[in-house]
C-alpha cells in the first residue's frame, strides 16, 4: 500500500511516502529547488519520494492532501464580506490566486502526478489542516496514548487544538477558531520587529533573552484576553490582517511607541524588551493548553505539533512544569509536517492499520527521510570538476574530523540522508568547537551572513547530555530548551553594562561558551548511536581529544538558502563561505587544496540577500 502525503501552496511545501505504514522517503520542495520556503505543487520533492520507493507507475494508491481547500476557501471569503468594505485591496490579491488554482487542488495533484511519470493515483484524499498536524504528532511518537497539542496561525478555520490519540486512532475534541490565532500573534511582532513572517519567527525567540518583559501589561491589556483553560481572544483592532496587507496597524504601532522597525535596521531595547513580552506571553498561554489538555484527556503523554510547536522554549517549558510525564514534538512541526500527517491518518485512521509504540522509541529514524548519494557518486561530481579530495576510511575518517574541530576548523558536514523538518541533525550539518569563545561570531558573520546575536545549538552525545544540561531525558530532535548547568556557568567579566547586542555574543557564560545564549540556555540536540552512529562517533571521538562531549551544530546553508541537498549544493556553500574543511562521506576536501572560486563573495551576496 503506497500512501503519498502533499503539503503545499501555502509555505514549506513537502511530500511524504509511507509504504505499509513504515515512512519511507519525506522532504520539502525548498530543498530542491532552492528556493527558501517553496510553497508550489512539491514536484521534485514527489519524484524523490517515489523514486525512493520504487514506486511504479500505477502503483500509487492514495495520494491525499493535508488541508480543505473549499472549508479554507469559505473561511477567507467569509472574513472578507465581514470587513467589508476593507480590506478590497487585499480580495483583489488573493481571490485570482484561489480561482486560478487553489480551489482545483485534484487537478493539480493529478498534473503533477503526471510530470513525475506516477499517473493517476488510486484516489485522492484530503484530511484537515489540524487533523495532519495531529497525526504528524501522535503516530510516530512513542506513546501508546496520549494528549495531543497543535498551535500554528490557521488551518480552514482552527488556529489551536486538543485532542487525544490511543493506538491507531486521534480523536479533535476541542478547537480555537481564527482569527484568534497564537501563530498569528507571534508573527504580529515578528514582523513589527522587523523580520520576515514565516521565516523569522525564531529569530524573534533567539532575541527574547536579550530583552526585559516589559510590554507584557501592555499586550494582556490591550491586544488578548487570556482564560483558565488557554483559550483567548485577540483584538482585533490592533492587528492587520483581516483586512490590510500587514500583520499589525497603526494602533498597534502607537501602543508601542512608534511604527515597525525597519528590516535589517539596528536593533533597539524596543525590539528586544518586545520580543520578551511576547514569548513570555505564548509560554503562558501553551502551559494552561497543555493543562487544559492533562485536565480533559487524563493522559500522561504529550505530543506537539504546528508551527508553534517549533517554539522550543516553550516545550522546555511545559516539559519541565510536570503536567506530563513526556513530551514528544514532530520534528516537522510546520506545514511541512502535514504530508506525513495526512499519508498516516489515511493509514492508521481511515484504514483502521495497527500502530506498534513501545513507549520509548519513536518511528521517525532521527528524521532522516531525504536523499543520500553514495561516496562513488559524490567522488564522480568532484573528479569531473577538478576538486581535490582525500579518501579516509570508516573509522580513521571519524579521528580526523574530531580534530579537525579540535584544531578550531569550520567543518560541512554532508553525510546519509538529509534530515526532514527544518534542523540539520548531522547529515546537512555545519559544526564546530563549542569551547571557543568566538566561534559563535565566526559562524554567524563570516559563515552564515546572518545576525551575530542568534544562538547555536548544541549536539551533544545523548549519554552525556546531563553532564552539560539541567535535563534528564534526550532532545533528539533540537526542539527542547534547557539551562546549562549551574557548574558550568560563568559570570561575564565586567557585566554586559551598557553593550550593544552584538557584543553581548563574545561574553564567555560557561566552560562551552560558543552553545550558551546570554540567559544561560541551549536548543539541545542528543545525538543517539543507534539513529546517527557516525555523528555520535565523531563527537566521541571529540571527547577523547579535548573531555567534551559536545560541539556547535548549525544547518549547512547560508541566510536566505535552504538547507543543502546534494554534493553540489554542499560544495557551493563550502567554496562561498569561509569554511575551513568540507565532509562528503568519506571524502575530506581542504579549502586551500581548491581551485579558486572567483565570485565566492559578492555573487553570492548578490544571490541570497540578507531578508
Amino acid at each position: 500500500m503506497n500512501i503519498l502525503g502533499l503539503s503545499a501552496l501555502y509555505h514549506d511545501s513537502a511530500a511524504c511516502l509511507i509504504q505499509d505504514g513504515r515512512i519511507i522517503a519525506a522532504a520539502q520542495e525548498e530543498r530542491f529547488t532552492r528556493k527558501k520556503h517553496d510553497s508550489n505543487i512539491p514536484l521534485h520533492a514527489i519524484r524523490y519520494c517515489l523514486a525512493e520507493g520504487n514506486v511504479a507507475p500505477g502503483e500509487l494508491d492514495v495520494a491525499v492532501f493535508y488541508d480543505k481547500p473549499i472549508s479554507k476557501f469559505s473561511r477567507i471569503m467569509k472574513t472578507y464580506f465581514s470587513v467589508a468594505p476593507r480590506g478590497l485591496r487585499s480580495f483583489m490579491m488573493a481571490v485570482p490566486v484561489w480561482l486560478r488554482q487553489k480551489l482545483w487542488i485534484p487537478a493539480e495533484i493529478e498534473g503533477v502526478l503526471g510530470d513525475a511519470g506516477c499517473g493517476a493515483p488510486g484516489k485522492i484524499l484530503f484530511t484537515e489542516h489540524h487533523e495532519a498536524h495531529a497525526a504528524s504528532a501522535f503516530f510516530p511518537s512513542p506513546f501508546p496514548s496520549a494528549a495531543i497539542l497543535t498551535l500554528d496561525g490557521v488551518g480552514e478555520w482552527a488556529t489551536s487544538s486538543i485532542g487525544i490519540g490511543q493506538g491507531n486512532k486521534i480523536s479533535l475534541l476541542e478547537e480555537l477558531h481564527f482569527p484568534h490565532s497564537l501563530g498569528m500573534l507571534y508573527s504580529a511582532f515578528t514582523y513589527f520587529t522587523g523580520f520576515r513572517v514565516n521565516s523569522g519567527e525564531y529569530k524573534l525567540m533567539g532575541l527574547a533573552p536579550y530583552g526585559e518583559p516589559k510590554y507584557v501589561d501592555q499586550i494582556r491589556d490591550n491586544l488578548i484576553s487570556v482564560r483558565e483553560d488557554g483559550s483567548f481572544q485577540l483584538n482585533m483592532d490592533y492587528f492587520g490582517f483581516l483586512d490590510g496587507l500587514t500583520m499589525t496597524n497603526d494602533r498597534f504601532a502607537d501602543l508601542f511607541g512608534g511604527p515597525p522597525r525597519k528590516p535589517e535596521s539596528d536593533l533597539t531595547r524596543r525590539e528586544m524588551d518586545l520580543a520578551r513580552s511576547v514569548q513570555v506571553v505564548t509560554e503562558e498561554i501553551v502551559l494552561k493548553m497543555a493543562r487544559h489538555a492533562k485536565a480533559i484527556t487524563g493522559e500522561k503523554h504529550l505530543c506537539l505539533a504546528g508551527g508553534v510547536a517549533l517554539n522550543c522554549v516553550a516545550n522546555g517549558i511545559v516539559l519541565r512544569s510536570g503536567v506530563f510525564d513526556d513530551v514528544w514534538i514532530q520534528p516537522a512541526s510546520g506545514d511541512a509536517g502535514g504530508a506525513m500527517g495526512s499519508a498516516l491518518f489515511v493509514h492508521h485512521q481511515l484504514q483502521d492499520q495497527p500502530r506498534s509504540a513501545d513507549g520509548k522509541h519513536d518511528s521517525m529514524a532521527g528524521s532522516y527521510f531525504g536523499p543520500s548519494f553514495s561516496v562513488d557518486q559524490i567522488a564522480e561530481w568532484l573528479d569531473y570538476h577538478g576538486c581535490p579530495y582525500e579518501c579516509v576510511a570508516d573509522g580513521d575518517l571519524e579521528k580526523q574530523v574530531a580534530q579537525l574541530i579540535a584544531d578550531q576548523n569550520v567543518v560541512g558536514l554532508f553525510q546519509g540522508r538529509m534530515e526532514f523538518g527544518p534542523r540539520a541533525l548531522g547529515n546537512r550539518s555545519i559544526v564546530g568547537d563549542a569551547r571557543s569563545p568566538k566561534m559563535q561570531s565566526v559562524l554567524n558573520l563570516k559563515i552564515k551572513y546572518r545576525e551575530s546575536f542568534r544562538p547555536f545549538a548544541p549536539s551533544c552525545l545523548e549519554e552525556r547530555i546531563s553532564d552539560f544540561f539541567e535535563i534528564d531525558r534526550p532532545s533528539p530532535y533540537m526542539l527542547l530548551v534547557a539551562q546549562v548547568r549551574k557548574d558550568r556557568c560563568t559570570e561575564p567579566e565586567g557585566g554586559e553594562g551598557d553593550l550593544k547586542i552584538y557584543d553581548w555574543v563574545n561574553q564567555p557564560r560557561s566552560d562551552a561558551p560558543a552553545i550558551t545564549h546570554v540567559d544561560y540556555s541551549a536548543r539541545i540536540q542528543s545525538v543517539s548511536a543507534e539513529t546517527n552512529p557516525r555523528y555520535h562517533r565523531i563527537i566521541k571521538e571529540f571527547e577523547n581529544l579535548t573531555g567534551y562531549g559536545i560541539i556547535i551544530n548549525t544547518s549547512f546553508n547560508v541566510r536566505g538558502e535552504p538547507i543543502v541537498c546534494t554534493p553540489e549544493d554542499a560544495y557551493r556553500c563550502f567554496m562561498r563561505t569561509e569554511m575551513d574543511v568540507l565532509v562528503l562521506g568519506n571524502l575530506i576536501l581542504k579549502k586551500s587544496d581548491q581551485p579558486k572560486w572567483a565570485d565566492r563573495d559578492e555573487a553570492w551576496q548578490k544571490e541570497f540577500p540578507l531578508d
